[in-house]
């Protein structure tokens, strides 16, 4: 074998192994309080004190304004692989009607559960639009200020 074939394959295994990378990203997101500052809050205590304690929600459930979440997550990222999390804390603050604390819970990601996503499809109830009721329905239904159409 020639002296060039060898710089060629030496610089080819060079280049390949340089070339996969090996980064490694741990990115945290969330905004969990400390364990000193959850021990605090007890059973009782206002929405004011939890936020004093706390600091606000990550979230706050919108058909139960009562359920406050705070929620932290280590996600890692390895070049072009898919993103991992590794680690999950979430703590969910429950008030009652008055707006005290009626119940706290600590979950980690061993209490997560995997959820199936299902490929099949689901028909929506109601009027199927024809083509051209698809394309043409909208004509005439125009209205640039809306509220205008109803007082002529």
């Amino acid at each position: 074998m020639s002296i060039n074939k060898i710089r060629f394959l030496g610089m080819l295994a060079l280049f390949s192994v340089c070339g996969c990378s090996n980064d490694l990203f741990l990115t945290h997101n969330g905004n969990m309080p400390s364990n000193e500052r959850i021990a605090k809050v007890k059973v009782g205590d206002s929405k004011n004190q939890v936020i004093s304690q706390l600091g606000s929600p990550s979230s706050v459930v919108s058909l139960d304004q009562n359920t406050w979440i705070y929620m932290s997550s280590d996600i890692k990222r390895m070049a072009f692989m898919a993103p991992k999390e590794v680690n999950r804390d979430v703590l969910t603050i429950e008030f009652d009607t008055k707006g005290k604390v009626e119940n706290i819970k600590r979950l980690t990601k061993k209490d997560g559960v995997e959820v199936a996503v299902s490929e099949e499809k689901t028909d929506a109830l109601g009027h199927q639009p024809g083509f051209f009721e698809k394309f043409f329905g909208g004509i005439g239904n125009y209205a640039p200020f809306p509220g205008i159409k109803d007082q002529m």
